[in-house]
């Protein structure tokens, strides 16, 4: 995968957050979830925005570290959500597949980055 595709897989996957985010009840811990997704995984494709910029080896790690940590940090709201029932997980099942796959790309393309 390129860096122009995985600059919109990630738009994508954070538009798709959005979406879920604004669509839960709203209480004190749905209004709580919806904020703390559409913080982590909006901050995945503008962080990796950032990583195609970094100038130097070590702001590419500093940065990919971010995207890593906000990509695992979705998924762990996603899977959140549905141990809350909030959502089936049928709707989202999907969804945090991807955030589970770009948190595995991402930890890749840092441990390649360190190894260098």
């Amino acid at each position: 995968m390129n860096k122009e595709e995985l600059l919109e897989r990630t738009k994508k996957f954070a538009h798709r957050c959005v979406k879920l985010a604004l669509s839960l009840q709203k209480t004190t811990l749905g209004n709580h979830i919806a904020k703390q997704l559409i913080r982590c995984s909006t901050s995945v494709a503008a962080n990796y925005r950032a990583v195609c910029l970094a100038q130097s080896k070590a702001s590419f790690t500093a940065k990919i570290s971010i995207v890593l940590e906000e990509a695992d940090e979705s998924a762990f709201w996603l899977e959140f959500i549905i141990e809350e029932k909030l959502v089936k997980e049928k709707l989202i099942s999907s969804l945090l597949e991807e955030a589970k796959e770009l948190t595995a790309m991402f930890f890749s393309s840092r441990k390649t980055a360190i190894a260098k």
